[in-house]
């Protein structure tokens, strides 16, 4: 078993179910201690902490709502005293609702910017004192082929995207030389479990030269390649794992 992880302490949003809860296990399989993030699936979340625990590993729920900037900064403080520290930063909450633009109104175009861009903010401002103080770290950020591609009913999932990309790239130079790298993982179709609104997926996807839609576990896995020491010469990229959707553009 790989236990590269072994003392270092993450914090992964959104962790309650599909991408981000196959994240936090992964990165607790390789041994760090994992705060799980949700702003209200209380149940979920607590059943990816059993779920580490269980395997021997430790975990935490830490309750916020990622809008909230007294809210972060209260979470990341309470995530360092439980944990002693914080060594890597995992941002996958976001929203993903589907509008088109001429339907969009302000209110619907905020919730996207204030969860996705403003929602990292407050954590990247609270987090990234506490990765200083250990001596690096990573910040994992979560991004989709919408950030190049563009999607129809989805602008404003596309354009926060695409600002967390930007600011991936700036925070990996900015970052540097703090010992802290700065990447995005950009999940393609992933089988996921999808509420209602979303558009329905054919079986058989024609777009991915694959042939399948992805699972959580391998966008997991490259999650937790990049925090380890496989990704120690790896900073201000955006890692597309798409199973080949892009190949066309």
């Amino acid at each position: 078993m790989n236990r590269e992880l072994e003392g270092q302490v993450a914090l992964v949003t959104g962790a309650a179910i599909n991408i981000g809860r196959a994240i936090a296990l992964s990165l607790a399989d390789a041994g760090a201690s994992v705060a799980v993030n949700t702003r209200q699936s209380r149940e979920p979340a607590q059943a990816v902490v059993d779920e580490i625990r269980a395997a021997g590993g430790r975990a935490g729920l830490f309750m916020a709502d990622i809008t909230d900037a007294g809210a972060v900064k209260a979470m990341v403080d309470d995530v360092v005293g439980t944990f002693g520290r914080l060594d890597i930063l995992v941002l996958n909450a976001s929203v993903r609702r589907e509008v088109p633009f001429v339907d969009m109104d302000f209110d619907e175009w905020r919730r996207t910017m204030s969860t996705t861009l403003d929602g990292s903010f407050h954590c990247l401002k609270a987090s990234i004192p506490h990765l200083i103080a250990a001596g690096g770290g990573n910040i994992v950020t979560l991004g989709g082929d919408t950030t190049l591609d563009g999607a129809v009913r989805k602008a404003h999932n596309s354009a926060a995207k695409a600002g967390l990309a930007g600011l991936g790239r700036s925070l990996a130079k900015e970052l540097a030389q703090f010992g802290i790298r700065v990447n995005m993982v950009s999940p393609g179709d992933i089988k996921t479990t999808r509420p209602a609104h979303r558009t329905p997926r054919p079986e058989v996807p024609p777009h991915i030269p694959l042939g399948r839609y992805g699972e959580p576990d391998e966008i997991a896995a490259t999650v937790r390649f990049l925090c380890g020491a496989g990704g120690a010469f790896i900073t201000g990229q955006v890692i597309h794992v798409n199973g080949g959707t892009l190949l066309g553009n």
